[in-house]
C-alpha cells in the first residue's frame, strides 16, 4: 500500500501573480481616478538571458535527473510504504547545476533579477469594493514559463459621511425639533462637490427614523456612469436639552400642539419618581446585593441560630 506525501507542484505553466491591495476613497470610486503604483517584480536576467551562467556552463543535475525533486520510499509498517517527494538539495530544486566560477555575476546564477515597475491603475466610476484590476503578463517572470499577472484589488476606505450599499449612498441627517414640526431646508455636498438643496413638504412632519431618498444622486453605475443609484437620508430629530425651554414658554407651546391624552389614575396607584438611567448604577447595586449576601451565612448553607423553647 502506498501513501503519497504532499508536494507543491506548479498548477500551470505560468510565473507567479503579484497581488496588491490598493486603498481608495469613496470620492475616487465616485468620480474615477488614476493612481500610479511602484512595485517590485522578478524579471529574466538580461545578462545571461535566463541561463544563470555562461553559454554551455549549465548541466543537468545527476541527483534528480533534471526533475528538481527526489523520491524517497519509506516503509512505515508491514505491507505499507510511503512515497515522499522533496526538492533536490543538490540543485535547490532547479534541475540544473552551474559551476560557481561560471555563474552569472548579475543574477548570481538565479536566472532572475528584481525590477522596479511603475504601473498606472485606472479606477473607473462606480467600481466596487474588492474589484480586481488585472495587468496581464506584468507579473513575475521565470525562465521557460509564461509571465504571471499583476492583480490590483480595490479596498474602499470608510467615509465620514456616506456609507455605500451597491449603487445607493446612505447618510444620517440630523434636524431640530423645530425643523421636524415646522419644515426645513438642508444643503448636502455631494462626492463631486455639487450642492443639493432639500426642502420638506408644507405641513410634513419628519420623525426620527424616517427614511427618504433622492433619485439618481447615489453612486454611478459601473460602465454606465450616467445612471446613478439613490441618495438615502436617515433622519434623526434632536430634541431640546434639559431646561432649554423656559417654563413660561411651555404653556404657550402646549396651546399650539395637540392636547395631551387624559389619564385615569386609580385610587391605589403609587407615586414614583423618574430618574436618569445609568446601567453602571444597576450593576453596582446588584454587586452590593451579592456582597451583602456574602455576609449572610444562610446564603451559603452555613449554620443558623435556632432558639430553643423553654418551659
Amino acid at each position: 500500500m502506498f501513501f503519497g506525501g504532499s508536494f507543491g507542484n506548479r498548477q500551470d505553466n505560468r510565473g507567479k501573480n503579484l497581488v496588491h491591495q490598493l486603498a481608495v476613497s469613496l470620492e475616487e470610486l465616485y468620480n474615477g481616478a488614476v493612481r500610479k503604483l511602484a512595485l517590485q517584480k522578478n524579471i529574466i536576467c538580461d545578462k545571461c538571458e535566463g541561463r544563470g551562467g555562461k553559454q554551455g556552463a549549465v548541466s543537468k543535475c545527476t541527483t534528480c535527473n533534471g526533475s528538481g525533486f527526489v523520491v524517497r520510499i519509506n516503509q512505515i509498517g508491514p505491507g505499507m510504504i510511503q512515497q515522499m517527494r522533496s526538492h533536490c538539495s543538490d540543485c535547490d530544486g532547479q534541475g540544473e547545476k552551474i559551476n560557481p566560477k561560471d555563474k552569472c555575476k548579475t543574477c548570481d546564477g538565479k536566472k532572475i533579477v528584481r525590477e522596479r515597475k511603475i504601473i498606472e491603475v485606472h479606477i473607473d466610476k462606480g467600481m466596487d469594493d474588492g474589484k480586481k484590476i488585472t495587468f496581464n503578463g506584468e507579473g513575475d517572470q521565470e525562465p521557460g514559463l509564461e509571465a504571471g499577472d499583476i492583480i490590483i484589488v480595490l479596498d474602499e476606505k470608510e467615509h465620514p459621511i456616506f456609507k455605500r450599499d451597491k449603487t445607493d449612498l446612505h447618510m444620517n441627517t440630523q434636524i431640530t425639533l423645530t425643523e421636524s414640526l415646522c419644515g426645513f431646508q438642508k444643503v448636502i455636498k455631494t462626492l463631486d462637490n455639487r450642492q443639493l438643496v432639500i426642502t420638506s413638504l408644507p405641513g410634513e412632519i419628519v420623525k426620527s427614523g424616517d427614511i427618504k431618498c433622492i433619485l439618481n444622486e447615489g453612486m454611478p453605475v459601473y460602465k454606465n456612469p450616467l445612471e446613478k443609484g439613490r441618495l438615502v437620508l436617515h433622519f434623526d430629530v434632536k430634541f431640546p436639552i434639559k431646561n432649554e425651554i423656559r417654563p413660561e414658554k411651555i404653556s404657550k407651546l402646549e396651546k399650539l400642539l395637540p392636547p395631551r391624552p387624559q389619564v385615569s389614575i386609580p385610587m391605589d396607584a403609587e407615586e414614583c419618581v423618574l430618574t436618569e438611567y445609568d446601567p453602571r448604577q444597576s450593576q453596582d447595586s446588584h454587586k452590593n446585593e451579592i456582597d451583602d449576601d456574602d455576609d449572610d451565612p444562610r446564603v451559603h448553607g452555613g449554620p443558623t441560630q435556632v432558639n430553643c423553647a423553654t418551659h
